[in-house]
C-alpha cells in the first residue's frame, strides 16, 4: 500500500535557532517534511515559487519586508497558498491585518510543539487555526474605533519623541490640528496621556518602535 503523501512545509524566519527548532519538530513528524527554509521575505517568495509547499510558516518581522507583505506577494502568485503566521506579536491590529491578508492561522512562538503540528495539519486540511488566546485578543478590541491613517502618522511622530510643533512641521499641518489628532488618539485608545497611548498602540500592533 502506498504511503500517504507528507505535508510539505516551508519555514520563514530570520533567526537560525528558531529555524533549526522548527525543522526538528517538523521532521520528527511521520506525516510532514520540511521542503525549504527562508530567512527573509524575498527568499520566502522565491522558495514558495520553487517548492510550492502545502503549508508555509511565516514570521511577521523579517529583515526586508513584513511577513504580511511577503504573504500578499505569495498569494498574488498562488491564491491557494496556505500560510500560518508564527510570531511573538499578539497585538489585535496585527492579527486582524494578517487574517485579512489571507493567513490561515496565527500562532505565537510560545505555542507548544504538539499544538504547532496540529495547526499545520488543520490548515493543510483547509481549516483556519486561531488559538483561543489570540482570538480573545481580537475579541477584546472588536468594537474599538480604529485610528485613521493620519492619526497613526501623528502617533508615530509622537512615539519618536517629537513635540506637537515638530510633528506639525514634519506632517505639514498646523499645531492645532496635531493637538486635535492627539486628543482623538487618546480617546480612541483609552489612554490618559501620550506615553500610555504609545504603549497601548505598540502592544496592539498599531505602531512599531
Amino acid at each position: 500500500m502506498d504511503e500517504p503523501a507528507r505535508i510539505r512545509v516551508l519555514s520563514v524566519d530570520d533567526h537560525p535557532l528558531l529555524r533549526e527548532g522548527l525543522a526538528a519538530i517538523i521532521e520528527s513528524q511521520a506525516d510532514m517534511t520540511l521542503v525549504s527554509q527562508a530567512s527573509n521575505g524575498a527568499e520566502a517568495i522565491h522558495m514558495h515559487r520553487q517548492y510550492r509547499p502545502d503549508v508555509t510558516l511565516m514570521d511577521l518581522r523579517l529583515p526586508d519586508l513584513s511577513g504580511i507583505d511577503a504573504m500578499l506577494a505569495i498569494r498574488a502568485e498562488s491564491p491557494e497558498a496556505r500560510i500560518i503566521i508564527l510570531t511573538t506579536f499578539e497585538g489585535d491590529v496585527e492579527i486582524q491585518r494578517a487574517l485579512q491578508a489571507g493567513a490561515h492561522g496565527y500562532l505565537l512562538k510560545s505555542t507548544p510543539p504538539n499544538e504547532l503540528v496540529q495547526a499545520i495539519r488543520h490548515v493543510h486540511a483547509g481549516k483556519k487555526r486561531v488559538p483561543p488566546n489570540v482570538a480573545a485578543q481580537l475579541a477584546e478590541h472588536m468594537g474599538s474605533e480604529s485610528l485613521s491613517s493620519r492619526e497613526v502618522e501623528v502617533l508615530r511622530q509622537v512615539a519618536q519623541g517629537n513635540r506637537n510643533r515638530e510633528v506639525a512641521e514634519r506632517l505639514f499641518i498646523s499645531e492645532e490640528t496635531v493637538k486635535v489628532h492627539v486628543k482623538h488618539i487618546m480617546e480612541k485608545l483609552g489612554a490618559s496621556d501620550r506615553t500610555q497611548a504609545i504603549a497601548i498602540a505598540v502592544k496592539r500592533g498599531i505602531i512599531q518602535l
